[in-house]
């Protein structure tokens, strides 16, 4: 069933993708992000109506079927597929077991950029690590890895954990990255902090106040901006 049923699920979705793609659109949406991707210039309201009407019928699939289908969306040219993918993921992967963050490592780190990078992190390990205790432990080898885009995922995964956030964890990780030059890194740790601030507000003031000649002025600003709004 897995590989017929991943087909009949891209099929119907290119079938309606190609049919409302719109190349007057789709111009400004790869100039959006910076030309790195082509578009077919699908709104992204119209995108979700055409994926709902895409896997509708279909049996909620299993983790394998997750696996197949997301991979199946990135090997598309256009970056409306690999949106639809990282929305498929997060339909459905609070089903999935721990092993389901190989899959995630690898969407994350192909065609990488933060639109898709970012709901990965969020909606995809983060929702893993709820549920897993070893989702969570291996972000402890992401946050140290060359790849830019994993450390910013071990940043971001906790972002919608509020009072369940491990700010021991979090304010650890931003230790390690505190030195990066790299804006998605420094960026990261500034959004992690101010959506914590609204959980803990004198914790992040008090890590920026103790850290303040160490962390970039991005990351700072970023940090207390819900607190000094």
């Amino acid at each position: 069933m897995g590989k017929s049923w991943t087909i009949t699920l891209m099929e119907r979705l290119s079938a309606g993708f190609e049919a409302h793609a719109d190349p007057e659109r789709a111009g400004p949406m790869a100039a959006y992000m910076k030309g790195r991707f082509p578009f077919l210039g699908i709104p992204a309201t119209e995108r979700r109506e055409l994926q709902r009407r895409a896997w509708k019928g279909l049996p909620k699939p299993s983790e394998r079927e997750l696996g197949a289908v997301a991979r199946a969306s990135w090997r598309e040219r256009e970056r409306e597929y690999q949106y639809f993918g990282a929305d498929y993921v997060r339909a459905h992967v609070a089903r999935c077991s721990a092993a389901f963050l190989d899959n995630l490592e690898t969407l994350i780190t192909t065609k990488s950029w933060w639109d898709t990078v970012d709901l990965l992190a969020t909606r995809g390990v983060g929702t893993l690590g709820q549920k897993h205790p070893s989702a969570r432990r291996a972000m402890d080898t992401w946050i140290e890895s060359d790849n830019v885009w994993l450390a910013r995922t071990a940043l971001l995964f906790q972002l919608t954990y509020k009072s369940d956030t491990d700010a021991t964890k979090l304010f650890r990780y931003c230790e390690q990255r505190m030195n990066d030059e790299s804006f998605f890194i420094r960026k990261a740790m500034g959004w992690a902090l101010r959506e914590y601030s609204k959980t803990d507000a004198p914790a992040v003031r008090g890590f920026v106040h103790a850290h303040r000649d160490s962390l970039s002025t991005l990351t700072r600003r970023e940090a207390l901006k819900w607190l000094e709004r």
